[in-house]
């Protein structure tokens, strides 16, 4: 397991199972007998955070340079995209307002100083949901997490 995160739609952890490529939502409200919803996402999983709704489950499949997207509400994945940086590794990842495409998520690299912002808006931002919506060039050669706060104009790397 590379990383886990509760479900904010119902009583369900959401694991991402590194090796395998898929993302577990395990239902513990019989914890006798926990019932797994296996969803097919992308090989090499690591770490991943929420969208701003908390809908949406990012998480980065780092050997293969792409996030996988769960619809935790839906319980599917919605996307997988490429980075266009190398190994990405966002911890939780980043999410602010961009001034253009509304709603963001970002991850920064492993192998390099690109750090990936996503748009995560498919209702009001439908043209730049699920796509990367800017590159940014960070300062270092690399980076293991990205963190911002909503009262803070800056994005830490």
């Amino acid at each position: 397991v590379a990383s886990i995160v509760a479900s904010h739609f119902a009583p369900e952890w959401v694991l991402s199972i590194k090796e395998t490529g898929q993302v577990w939502l395990v239902d513990y409200s019989h914890p006798n007998s926990p019932g797994i919803k296996m969803i097919e996402a992308e090989r090499f999983l690591h770490d991943g955070g929420w969208d701003s709704t908390k809908r949406y489950f990012l998480v980065a499949a780092n050997a293969r340079n792409k996030i996988a997207v769960i619809d935790a509400k839906e319980k599917k994945l919605v996307a997988l995209i490429d980075t266009g940086g190398i190994k990405p590794h966002p911890g939780r990842g980043a999410n602010w307002v961009d001034p253009e495409f509304g709603p963001v998520w970002a991850s920064g690299h492993i192998g390099d100083s690109v750090v990936s912002v996503i748009g995560t808006d498919p209702v009001n931002h439908p043209d730049s949901a699920w796509k990367v919506v800017r590159k940014i060039n960070a300062l270092s050669s690399g980076n293991l997490f990205i963190k911002t706060h909503p009262n803070s104009k800056w994005v830490w790397l």
